[in-house]
């Protein structure tokens, strides 16, 4: 107890245990539920309709992302215009806006995860089965390929004029660095995904009221504001391969492969650090 109070009176930890914050505070010994590990395959999953509901709310989800942030990127008028539009801060906002609502709309139903790197990230801690990833991750890329679609077929002249929204390695920059920025955004954006989802941490932090799909969309606004400069910010293979499949030129597919094995490693990396680390916080405080 010594040091619980040595940590109390240093502000550590203002509010101890046996005064929360809040009226949905709870105490440590609060009984959460850990879900078991997902098996590799699940068969008996392919003879459910909620597998396939959970697949059309993925492909719906990422189409109405890319139709939304593609359209947004074409609104933007160059620089030396007299008559600006959003700007970087409105795309970031637009992708980041676009997650929140989206994930708040999708997570009963598949989870809401509209990123296949998500979902690699969410298969390697055994979250979902391989089988309903591969699913996911297909029908992702076949909402995205759509979405960037529509935004073309409304102005094919002014899509292609403006690269479609494709993601690329900008001048100035190497493919180390457009290589590392889609590494470390990632790793981002799948870290808060995974403290966000967590049922170990939301019972012994509850007195930190969380909507998860808040800080899943602010960290996807704040590392496209950082990184839009360096490769229009991918994190997400399928807006990635949307945006190049429907565009269909050579600048869309120059160094494409960064924005695979960026995302897939900051998954795997997110992955690894929150089982490791995260999750060997111990439930109680035994201090």
């Amino acid at each position: 107890m010594e040091g619980k109070e040595e940590d109390v009176r240093l502000g550590a930890n203002k509010f101890s245990e046996r005064q929360p914050l809040g009226t949905a505070a709870q105490s440590q010994d609060k009984d959460y539920k850990e879900p078991p590990p997902a098996p590799l395959f699940e068969p008996g999953e392919l003879s459910s309709w909620s597998f396939y509901r959970a697949g059309i709310a993925e492909f719906m989800a990422t189409f109405l992302f890319l139709y939304i942030t593609i359209l947004t990127v074409m609104g933007v008028v160059k620089e030396d215009s007299t008559c600006k539009t959003v700007g970087i801060q409105g795309i970031a906002w637009a992708f980041g806006g676009m997650i929140f609502a989206l994930v708040y709309c999708t997570a009963g139903i598949s989870g809401g995860h509209i990123n296949p790197a998500v979902t690699f990230g969410l298969l390697l801690a055994r979250k979902l089965s391989l089988t309903r990833a591969v699913f996911y991750i297909v029908m992702q890329c076949l909402g995205a390929i759509c979405g960037a679609g529509v935004v073309k077929g409304f102005k094919p002249g002014l899509y292609q004029r403006e690269s479609g929204g494709v993601n690329f390695v900008h001048p100035g920059y190497t493919l180390g660095d457009g290589l590392g920025a889609e590494i470390i955004g990632t790793f981002v954006l799948v870290y808060t995904v995974f403290s966000a989802t967590d049922a170990k941490r939301s019972a012994r932090d509850s007195h930190v009221p969380i909507l998860a799909p808040l800080p899943i969309g602010f960290a996807v606004f704040l590392v496209h504001l950082a990184t839009i400069p360096i490769t229009g910010t991918g994190i997400n293979p399928a807006r990635s391969l949307g945006a190049a499949i429907i565009y269909n030129k050579d600048r869309g597919w120059d160094d494409h492969w960064i924005f695979w094995v960026g995302p897939f490693i900051g998954a795997a990396l997110a992955a690894l650090y929150h089982q490791v680390v995260i999750r060997a916080i111990p439930f109680k405080n035994n201090n």
